[in-house]
């Protein structure tokens, strides 16, 4: 059965070769008549007629022979471009001149003319199927429902590569109408078939006159300014956007449609991404024994990632949200077999339980990022914060020093800057906690501080994308209203060089300039294919309560910092105060008794720069105080912390060693 269809095989494409071995004889023997006739207009005399009929034999016999050695009988109709087109001139051109050396009864124009019939001939054989059939999908898809009427921006060598293979998708559902590009030399030009329309400034008019669905983006490694330009020059237009990314615009001739995605908000952060040199990372995590806590979230689970993924031995996924972090294990041990990883459903504010997975782990390198985050939440629920976000930090560090571990890096948030919620206060509280007990410990402590992560869990891109999709509205806080912004991938391997670099106990990510929410709002709703404001309102509703304007990266004793490499700054923050220890053990009793007053009150003095937001002062009736007598003396600190080096700040926080 086998060798019966291979033989069938094998004869249709004899047949095929022979088949175009025959219409090139016929072209030739065309061509050269047709020179004769061309040169002596229409009148050939039999002189002439003889010396032609004695040249045919050599003449076929060099097309043939140039035509197998090209391999020109080998021909790919549908992907033939202008590297074939060039193979067969200089095929042919060699024939012609061979043949003009050794025949030479005929006038020499005739030699010049019959290589240019015989060649536009054969070429018509070879490119015309490919011709039709563009003519003809695209007549197709002119007329099928669900067709994207498309107009591409850029008419360089990345916009034609991607015309080309849009027509040759399969899916077809892309229908290209045009260019638009500013460079002058190119309109009224045409680029694959299609012109080059006009300026990039006239294309709202171009979407309106030709209805245009979708705007592929085709330049490659577009600005992010010049992306919000033409997002904004598009708002009253109804079509969606696509962009060839920058990390393929390397590849030059393999473009494709599958490249494109969806315009993100990731496009749109003011500055050039951050370029990461891999195999240093690579060097300081290889084979090392890693524990992260809240690796279920974005931030720790995108950790937990790049640790996999450049080549960490043993990985400890620590969370107290169960699904999120089976769901995220799962795919990551999918994603990175080689790893040996350990899930662990545990609560950051239990130390015992922290101790005991450190002595099961005995981890090299520990990174915090479990955290309570959400602003509005926090000021409801502040002793939560307080548990989580100050003594939670205070038992992964107590745990990174009694292991011994080398690193413990710590992630903070620019809302510890002149804090005006809980939560950013909390963070602030934090970063001192880890900054003094650092200064003790055999073990290296880093806080990292950077800010808003775009598409992470609670962050606002994610939100609006949900109110758009519903058909809104939007809802924004205040039309001023700014946000530094990072990517998820670009934060956490920031936070790797930094926090494993050594460099000092504060390390902060420069994240480029603010961004408008307003704006990004109305970016995304226009990337989206909506009118913002017209299809798709916009709602300011007033700040919520622990909210700023304006976010900051440093606070102004922390202006001086020192740059140690691209995006990472040192902090010189001043020392944490003298009274630390009995701040914290205020701080520790209004939480644990529900004294919101009180706790507050001790952030104060904790941070001198907090202010509760102004008009919303958090005044809840309060249940009476539980007796003296029914409360533990003490924080419940294990013994081995009262017992390290007899002085400092923990043993002042227990009551002494």
């Amino acid at each position: 059965m086998l060798s019966s269809v291979a033989e069938r095989w094998v004869s249709l494409r004899a047949l095929r070769c022979a088949i175009i071995l025959g219409y090139d004889t016929i072209a030739t023997v065309c061509g050269l008549y047709g020179a004769l006739l061309l040169r002596l207009t229409g009148e050939v005399p039999a002189s002439f007629a003889a010396e032609a009929r004695a040249a045919v034999p050599l003449l076929v016999f060099l097309r043939l022979v140039t035509v197998l050695a090209a391999r020109l009988h080998r021909w790919s109709y549908r992907m033939s471009g202008h590297i074939e087109a060039a193979r067969l001139a200089a095929s042919m051109f060699a024939a012609s001149v061979v043949f003009a050396l050794g025949y030479r009864g005929l006038p020499r124009s005739v030699y010049v003319l019959e290589f240019f019939l015989t060649t536009s001939l054969m070429a018509a054989l070879r490119f015309a199927p490919r011709f039709l059939e563009g003519r003809y999908v695209e007549w197709q898809r002119r007329g099928s429902v669900g067709t994207l009427r498309t107009v591409i921006v850029g008419a360089g060598s990345t916009g034609d590569l991607l015309a080309r293979d849009l027509l040759r998708s399969e899916d077809g559902k892309y229908l290209v109408l045009g260019f638009v590009d500013d460079d002058p030399g190119m309109l009224g030009m045409h680029v694959s078939g299609k012109p080059v329309l006009g300026k990039v400034s006239d294309l709202p008019r171009f979407i309106a006159q030709l209805q245009i669905s979708i705007v592929l983006l085709a330049i490659p490694r577009l600005p992010s300014e010049r992306i919000r330009e033409i997002l904004d020059l598009c708002a009253s237009s109804k079509a969606s956007f696509k962009i060839i990314p920058g990390s393929y615009s390397y590849l030059d001739k393999r473009i494709s449609a599958a490249m494109l995605h969806d315009l993100s908000p990731d496009d749109l952060l003011p500055r050039d991404p951050v370029a990461f040199d891999y195999e240093e990372i690579r060097g300081l995590v290889q084979g090392r024994h890693v524990l992260v806590t809240g690796a279920g979230g974005t931030i720790g689970g995108e950790i937990c990632r790049q640790l996999a993924l450049h080549g960490v031995s043993d990985l400890v996924m620590v969370d107290l949200n169960e699904n999120e972090l089976y769901l995220r294990a799962r795919r990551l041990q999918d994603e990175c077999p080689s790893v040996r990883l350990y899930t662990e459903v545990a609560d950051i504010r239990e130390l015992e339980r922290l101790h005991r997975l450190a002595g099961q782990y005995r981890p090299e390198f520990v990174f915090h990022a479990a955290a309570h985050k959400h602003v509005p939440l926090m000021e409801d629920a502040p002793e939560e914060a307080v548990k989580n976000n100050v003594f939670g930090t205070l038992n992964v560090a107590l745990m990174a020093d009694r292991i011994g571990a080398e690193q413990l890096v710590v992630i903070s948030t620019d809302k510890a800057v002149n804090p005006t919620s809980v939560m950013g206060a909390t963070k602030r509280v934090a970063e001192l906690v880890v900054r003094d007990l650092g200064r003790r410990s055999r073990t290296h402590m880093t806080a990292v501080r950077f800010g808003n992560v775009l598409g992470s869990a609670g962050s606002v891109i994610p939100l609006f994308k949900q109110q758009i999709e519903r058909g809104g509205p939007v809802t924004v806080t205040h039309p001023d209203c700014t946000r530094y912004f990072m990517t998820v991938s670009e934060s956490v391997g920031l936070v790797l060089l930094a926090g494993l670099g050594g460099y000092g106990e504060l390390c902060v990510l420069d994240m480029g300039k603010p961004i408008r929410i307003a704006d990004m709002a109305r970016n995304l709703i226009t990337m989206a294919g909506g009118i913002p404001g017209k299809e798709i309102p916009i709602v300011y509703t007033g700040l919520r309560p622990g909210e700023k304007l304006f976010e900051e990266l440093l606070t102004e004793e922390e202006e001086q910092t020192l740059q140690v490499r691209n995006r990472i700054k040192i902090a010189k923050s001043p020392p944490p105060p003298p009274d630390l220890a009995q701040q914290l053990s205020k701080l520790w009793e209004s939480a644990k008794t529900g004294d919101r007053e009180g706790l507050l009150r001790a952030i104060e003095g904790l941070v001198p720069t907090y202010r509760r937001t102004p008009g919303m002062p958090i005044e809840i009736p309060l249940p009476a105080p539980a007796p003296a007598s029914e409360l533990p003396e003490t924080v419940p600190v294990p013994g081995w912390a009262k017992k390290r080096r007899g002085a400092g700040w923990i043993d002042a926080l227990t009551g002494g060693p």
